[in-house]
Protein backbone atom coordinates (compact mmCIF):
# COMPACT_ATOMS: atom_id res chain seq x y z
CA UNK A 1 0.00 0.00 0.00
CA UNK A 2 1.84 3.20 -0.96
CA UNK A 3 1.74 5.96 1.19
CA UNK A 4 -0.52 8.60 0.75
CA UNK A 5 -0.74 11.77 3.38
CA UNK A 6 -4.45 11.45 4.14
CA UNK A 7 -3.27 8.32 5.85
CA UNK A 8 -1.82 10.26 8.48
CA UNK A 9 -4.87 12.47 9.41
CA UNK A 10 -6.62 10.12 12.41
CA UNK A 11 -3.39 8.04 13.41
CA UNK A 12 -3.86 5.71 15.93
CA UNK A 13 -1.11 3.89 18.03
CA UNK A 14 -2.05 1.07 19.28
CA UNK A 15 -0.37 0.41 22.50
CA UNK A 16 -0.18 -3.07 24.16
CA UNK A 17 -0.46 -1.42 27.64
CA UNK A 18 -4.25 -0.72 26.36
CA UNK A 19 -6.52 -4.24 27.64
CA UNK A 20 -8.41 -5.62 24.85
CA UNK A 21 -6.31 -4.14 22.43
CA UNK A 22 -8.02 -5.52 19.15
CA UNK A 23 -11.68 -4.88 20.04
CA UNK A 24 -10.78 -1.25 20.71
CA UNK A 25 -8.97 -0.72 17.48
CA UNK A 26 -11.90 -2.27 15.11
CA UNK A 27 -14.27 -0.19 17.39
CA UNK A 28 -11.69 2.86 16.98
CA UNK A 29 -11.52 2.13 12.92
CA UNK A 30 -15.30 2.37 12.93
CA UNK A 31 -14.94 5.86 14.21
CA UNK A 32 -12.66 6.94 11.50
CA UNK A 33 -8.99 6.27 12.11
CA UNK A 34 -7.27 6.58 8.49
CA UNK A 35 -4.07 4.25 9.88
CA UNK A 36 -2.75 1.99 12.79
CA UNK A 37 0.39 1.38 13.97
CA UNK A 38 0.83 -1.23 16.20
CA UNK A 39 3.09 -0.71 19.07
CA UNK A 40 4.00 -3.93 21.96
CA UNK A 41 7.71 -2.12 23.64
CA UNK A 42 7.46 -4.99 26.10
CA UNK A 43 6.30 -7.94 24.29
CA UNK A 44 8.39 -11.18 22.67
CA UNK A 45 8.76 -11.67 19.21
CA UNK A 46 6.44 -14.27 19.24
CA UNK A 47 3.81 -12.49 21.21
CA UNK A 48 4.14 -8.97 18.70
CA UNK A 49 4.26 -11.35 15.43
CA UNK A 50 0.84 -13.17 16.64
CA UNK A 51 -1.09 -9.86 17.58
CA UNK A 52 0.51 -8.23 14.59
CA UNK A 53 -1.14 -10.75 12.59
CA UNK A 54 -4.96 -10.30 14.06
CA UNK A 55 -3.85 -6.56 13.47
CA UNK A 56 -3.29 -6.51 9.67
CA UNK A 57 -6.20 -9.10 9.07
CA UNK A 58 -8.56 -6.41 10.73
CA UNK A 59 -7.08 -3.59 9.59
CA UNK A 60 -7.58 -5.14 5.75
CA UNK A 61 -11.55 -5.34 6.68
CA UNK A 62 -11.52 -1.85 7.15
CA UNK A 63 -8.86 -0.55 4.43
CA UNK A 64 -7.02 1.27 6.65
CA UNK A 65 -2.75 0.88 6.71
CA UNK A 66 -0.96 -1.06 9.02
CA UNK A 67 2.24 -0.09 10.32
CA UNK A 68 4.65 -1.79 13.20
CA UNK A 69 6.51 0.40 15.45
CA UNK A 70 10.43 -0.06 15.15
CA UNK A 71 10.20 -3.82 14.63
CA UNK A 72 11.09 -4.17 11.11
CA UNK A 73 10.94 -8.07 11.21
CA UNK A 74 7.79 -8.67 12.33
CA UNK A 75 6.52 -6.18 9.71
CA UNK A 76 8.44 -8.04 7.13
CA UNK A 77 7.06 -11.37 8.95
CA UNK A 78 3.48 -10.36 8.87
CA UNK A 79 3.56 -8.27 5.34
CA UNK A 80 2.34 -5.04 7.19
CA UNK A 81 2.34 -2.09 5.25
CA UNK A 82 5.02 -0.56 7.15
CA UNK A 83 7.06 0.52 9.77
CA UNK A 84 7.82 3.78 12.18
CA UNK A 85 10.69 3.94 13.74
CA UNK A 86 12.53 6.39 16.44
CA UNK A 87 16.32 7.47 16.46
CA UNK A 88 17.55 4.68 18.54
CA UNK A 89 16.12 2.11 16.23
CA UNK A 90 17.84 0.88 12.07
CA UNK A 91 18.35 4.15 9.76
CA UNK A 92 15.29 4.83 7.05
CA UNK A 93 17.34 3.99 4.47
CA UNK A 94 17.68 0.35 5.93
CA UNK A 95 13.96 -0.33 6.95
CA UNK A 96 13.67 1.49 3.16
CA UNK A 97 16.34 -1.38 1.57
CA UNK A 98 14.59 -4.20 3.57
CA UNK A 99 10.79 -3.61 2.95
CA UNK A 100 11.15 -2.23 -0.27
CA UNK A 101 9.46 1.23 -2.34
CA UNK A 102 6.06 0.42 -1.90
CA UNK A 103 6.16 0.68 1.73
CA UNK A 104 5.17 3.33 4.61
CA UNK A 105 7.98 4.21 6.69
CA UNK A 106 7.74 7.03 9.47
CA UNK A 107 10.68 8.29 11.73
CA UNK A 108 10.02 10.13 15.28
CA UNK A 109 12.05 13.39 14.37
CA UNK A 110 12.54 16.11 17.13
CA UNK A 111 14.72 18.44 15.46
CA UNK A 112 15.33 19.74 11.95
CA UNK A 113 18.50 17.76 11.28
CA UNK A 114 16.71 14.69 12.56
CA UNK A 115 13.92 15.54 10.06
CA UNK A 116 16.68 16.74 7.17
CA UNK A 117 18.24 12.83 7.84
CA UNK A 118 14.96 11.22 8.13
CA UNK A 119 14.14 12.43 4.51
CA UNK A 120 17.36 11.59 3.01
CA UNK A 121 17.18 8.47 4.10
CA UNK A 122 13.89 7.66 2.20
CA UNK A 123 11.00 8.72 4.79
CA UNK A 124 7.12 9.02 3.91
CA UNK A 125 6.58 10.87 7.22
CA UNK A 126 7.68 12.61 10.24
CA UNK A 127 6.58 12.25 13.69
CA UNK A 128 6.70 14.84 16.02
CA UNK A 129 6.13 15.97 19.96
CA UNK A 130 5.08 15.42 22.61
CA UNK A 131 2.40 18.24 23.40
CA UNK A 132 2.23 17.14 26.25
CA UNK A 133 3.03 13.90 28.93
CA UNK A 134 1.43 10.39 28.12
CA UNK A 135 1.17 7.81 29.60
CA UNK A 136 2.22 5.53 26.93
CA UNK A 137 5.51 7.59 26.70
CA UNK A 138 7.02 8.90 29.70
CA UNK A 139 10.11 10.49 29.13
CA UNK A 140 9.30 12.29 26.21
CA UNK A 141 10.08 15.33 25.24
CA UNK A 142 7.89 18.80 25.56
CA UNK A 143 7.37 20.51 22.51
CA UNK A 144 5.47 23.88 21.77
CA UNK A 145 3.14 24.54 18.46
CA UNK A 146 5.79 27.13 17.68
CA UNK A 147 8.39 24.54 17.40
CA UNK A 148 6.02 22.25 15.83
CA UNK A 149 5.35 24.76 13.57
CA UNK A 150 8.59 25.59 12.52
CA UNK A 151 10.04 22.00 12.12
CA UNK A 152 6.63 21.40 10.28
CA UNK A 153 7.57 23.99 7.75
CA UNK A 154 10.72 23.32 6.57
CA UNK A 155 9.84 19.42 6.59
CA UNK A 156 9.86 17.80 2.79
CA UNK A 157 7.76 15.04 4.41
CA UNK A 158 4.14 15.50 6.14
CA UNK A 159 4.24 15.49 9.81
CA UNK A 160 1.89 14.28 12.28
CA UNK A 161 1.67 15.68 15.56
CA UNK A 162 2.06 13.19 18.71
CA UNK A 163 1.73 12.75 22.44
CA UNK A 164 -0.82 14.44 24.68
CA UNK A 165 -3.50 15.46 22.23
CA UNK A 166 -6.78 15.84 22.60
CA UNK A 167 -9.80 16.78 20.37
CA UNK A 168 -9.84 19.91 21.83
CA UNK A 169 -6.44 20.39 20.90
CA UNK A 170 -6.41 18.60 17.65
CA UNK A 171 -7.51 21.46 15.53
CA UNK A 172 -4.22 23.49 16.33
CA UNK A 173 -2.26 21.02 15.72
CA UNK A 174 -3.00 20.93 12.38
CA UNK A 175 -3.16 24.92 12.02
CA UNK A 176 0.32 24.22 13.28
CA UNK A 177 1.48 22.16 10.28
CA UNK A 178 0.62 18.76 11.11
CA UNK A 179 -0.89 16.61 8.53
CA UNK A 180 -2.77 14.39 11.24
CA UNK A 181 -2.35 13.82 14.53
CA UNK A 182 -1.39 10.60 16.23
CA UNK A 183 -3.29 9.49 19.29
CA UNK A 184 -3.38 6.42 21.97
CA UNK A 185 -4.69 6.24 25.12
CA UNK A 186 -7.30 9.55 24.07
CA UNK A 187 -9.00 6.97 21.50
CA UNK A 188 -8.25 3.75 23.19
CA UNK A 189 -8.66 4.64 27.09
CA UNK A 190 -11.96 6.35 25.72
CA UNK A 191 -15.15 4.20 27.52
CA UNK A 192 -16.39 3.82 23.57
CA UNK A 193 -12.87 3.78 21.33
CA UNK A 194 -15.88 4.27 18.72
CA UNK A 195 -16.84 7.70 19.95
CA UNK A 196 -13.15 8.72 20.91
CA UNK A 197 -11.80 8.29 17.35
CA UNK A 198 -15.39 10.14 15.57
CA UNK A 199 -14.54 12.89 18.01
CA UNK A 200 -11.18 13.61 16.03
CA UNK A 201 -12.68 12.78 13.16
CA UNK A 202 -15.12 15.38 12.95
CA UNK A 203 -13.18 17.94 14.28
CA UNK A 204 -10.37 17.30 11.48
CA UNK A 205 -12.84 16.86 9.01
CA UNK A 206 -13.71 20.92 10.07
CA UNK A 207 -9.27 21.35 10.29
CA UNK A 208 -9.49 20.75 6.64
Amino acid sequence: MSFKKEYLRVYLVADSCQSQLLEKTEAALKGGVTLVQLRMKEASGREFYEEALKMKKLCNVYGVPFVINDRIDIALAVEADGVHIGQSDLPASVARALLGEGKIIGVTAKNAAEILEATANGADYVGAGAFTFTATKTDAEMMTLEDFQGLSGMSAVPVVGIGGITPQTAGQVIEAGAAGVAVSSAILGHSDPEVGARNFAEVLKLSQ
